[in-house]
């Protein structure tokens, strides 16, 4: 048995996002982070300085490596924004504003 089997759970309506251009389908209550993680992406920002990649490293909203851009405003934490249908997500690079 799976959690919302266990829980009785039933989710609303899957509906779609956009990431990177892509489209990810999502669940009414996911955060950002958790429907990326669903379609498989763990990695949704780069580093200032060095470029490297990160994704959810607390996943409480505390440390800000999870950062993502979504519509149009960059610096939202991906583990503490829920989902809404047509959200247009992009992976954030640097601090995401255009004087990097």
């Amino acid at each position: 048995m799976n959690p919302r089997e266990l829980a009785r759970a039933a989710p609303g309506a899957a509906f779609t996002l956009t990431f990177d251009g892509g489209p990810v389908t999502a669940l009414p209550g996911q955060t950002v982070a958790a429907a990326l993680w669903a379609a498989g992406v763990t990695s949704w920002r780069s580093t200032r300085g060095t470029g490297r990649p990160r994704g959810v490293f607390c996943g409480i909203g505390v440390c800000f490596d999870c950062l993502v851009t979504v519509n149009d405003r960059p610096n939202q934490r991906a583990c503490l924004v829920p989902v809404r249908p047509g959200d247009v997500i992009r992976t954030q690079e640097g601090t995401g504003r255009d004087d990097d």
